[in-house]
């Protein structure tokens, strides 16, 4: 006996459709498919094939006088995709974030345009100096005074004065949540911004003011995030003044972070991890620490790296994530802090078009991040200064042709005029960098190095003529699922992406992928137009 089930065979539904209810014309179909505000009733007539309608009746005595209903998908869009609970506690539309870019790549106008759209995101605030992020915190608060929006907050191991001033600085301006990337375990800085915002109802229950999402990718990073914060840390904070004894107690009773993202193979930091089992060992660990802890409100988790496209945000939905976070495509956005030339080659980007390369923020401990080879030196020659700092001690070891080399090439000034430039750098930024490095020239050499691998990323932004080949583009291969994806469409022009509409085709492509899996689930063959969502026009 075979085993396959043909479409005539299948009525597993009590109703039935008039005839002059359903249509058989693939655009009028597409369009019933795409309103999800009302169901679908999909019948197989032996003549016409698939037909699809929006209205059926209940089938009288099992007596079809119509179509009867083969497939049915009920009214559900976007709001059936996701934890509604991320929604109500972040005061957003969609299970959907923007994550952070740095050097304010993920601009103010990113974050004030999707925020008004009701879409959270992230302000790219690492690697940017204290007065440039209040100026930003400033102008995002007066437009979204009622949010959503939030803050990176970047873990710097070599910079501690910033990351404490970052935290002073979203505290004074109650900023309400923060974005915790990179973070190798918990600091002083951010146990003091959870733990200061807590407090209590008049019913004496706990009341998390300051909210956090902590992207890791890393499962003993994240259990640090999902368990509550160390007595020992909270203890020097209370004795530092900065908490008070009940907030001590209450942050033993919350876990470190509302929400975990785990980040796959994105651009920037990245441990290059595969989305499909990153997300199940995160929920499984949530599962194990929520079963310990009981917390009240349960421990969200979400997923980002590797989502550019329709198919790949319902994955990650039908994964059990939470939320989803997309970075790359953003980038492209008319509204990101980046160059025309930039947005302009990102938008030709490969997936095959990225590699890894130094990180700035973590030089001297080896750390990566994912970049775009494509179009740019970038990526060889801070693989060769990592090579070199690795090899010698001093700037003064290196030898003779080599420094000619990197100074003519790469840095085009000498190690001198490098370093001066280096010292008023820090001055501003962290003083004790320059302090730390003046008796201990592997220290210096670092620094040197550091300029141009900072420096790079900034000429990316700005747009610095003539150093285009020395760009640091950061991106990771859901660029190029999302450009191949956007092929011939009106996204395939840099100019007209925006990131709204991008956030909208995601979603709402879910949304329909969705309902085409159900409808594919109950046996019935879809002609091959229906199958995809295309991005036909702008949905803002």
């Amino acid at each position: 006996m075979s085993s396959t089930t043909t479409n005539e065979q299948l009525t597993p539904w009590p109703w039935q459709v008039a005839d002059n209810k359903v249509s058989f014309d693939i655009p009028e179909m597409a369009s019933l498919l795409q309103d999800f505000s009302r169901s679908c009733y999909v019948i197989n007539d032996s003549e016409k094939g698939v037909g699809i309608a929006s209205d059926a009746s209940l089938l009288q005595d099992n007596q079809p006088s119509g179509h009867p209903v083969s497939a049915f998908a009920p009214a559900l869009g976007t709001q059936s995709l996701g934890d509604s609970n991320f929604r109500r506690v972040h005061g957003v539309k969609y299970a959907y974030y923007a994550g952070a870019m740095a050097n304010g790549i993920s601009s103010e106008e990113l974050v004030i345009a999707l925020g008004k759209a009701g879409i959270l995101c992230s302000f790219g605030a690492a690697g940017l100096i204290p007065s440039r992020v209040e100026a930003a915190i400033e102008r995002i608060q007066a437009a979204l005074p009622n949010g959503p929006y939030m803050f990176n907050l970047i873990h710097s191991p070599s910079e501690p004065a910033l990351e404490r001033g970052s935290v002073e600085l979203f505290l004074k301006h109650k900023v309400r949540t923060v974005e915790a990337s990179a973070f190798l375990g918990l600091t002083p800085q951010i146990v003091y911004y959870r733990a200061a915002g807590l407090s209590r109802d008049n019913k004496g229950n706990i009341v998390i003011g300051n909210k956090v999402i902590a992207k890791v990718s890393r499962t003993e990073v994240a259990e640090k995030f999902m368990m509550p914060a160390p007595l020992k840390l909270l203890q020097k904070l209370l004795d530092e003044g900065l908490i008070s004894q009940d907030q001590l107690q209450m942050a033993q009773q919350v876990p470190m972070a509302d929400d975990i993202t785990a980040e796959a193979d994105s651009g920037g930091h990245t441990d290059n991890r595969p989305l499909v089992t990153l997300l199940p060992t995160i929920l499984a660990l949530r599962d194990e620490i929520q079963a310990k802890y009981q917390y009240q409100t349960p421990l969200r988790v979400g997923c980002g790296g590797g989502i550019g496209t329709p198919d790949a945000a319902l994955a990650a939905f039908n994964m059990g994530a939470a939320y989803i976070v997309t970075g790359s495509i953003n980038q492209a956005c008319v509204e990101a802090g980046a160059s025309e030339h930039t947005r302009k080659l990102l938008a030709t980007t490969e997936m095959a078009d990225v590699t890894m390369a130094p990180a700035a923020d973590m030089f001297e401990m080896g750390v990566k991040l994912q970049v775009v080879k494509r179009g740019t030196l970038f990526p060889m020659r801070a693989n060769k200064l990592y090579e070199i700092y690795s090899r010698y001690d001093s700037i003064e070891a290196i030898p003779q042709d080599e420094r000619e080399k990197l100074e003519q090439q790469v840095f085009r000034a000498s190690f001198d005029e490098i370093w001066a430039g280096t010292v008023a750098h820090f001055n501003e930024r962290d003083p004790k960098q320059i302090e730390r490095a003046l008796d201990n020239p592997k220290r210096k050499m670092a620094l040197i190095f550091r300029w141009y691998l900072g420096l790079s990323s900034r000429w990316s932004n700005s747009g610095e003529k003539g150093r285009e080949m020395d760009y640091q583009i950061w991106a990771g291969p859901a660029l190029g699922a999302f450009n191949q994806w956007a092929k011939g469409s009106y996204l395939d022009d840099y100019s007209k992406r925006h990131a709204v509409d991008l956030a909208k085709h995601l979603l709402y492509g879910a949304a329909y992928l969705n309902r085409i899996n159900s409808i594919s689930a109950q046996g019935i063959k879809l002609p091959t137009e229906l199958l995809r969502w295309r991005p036909v026009q702008s949905m803002i």
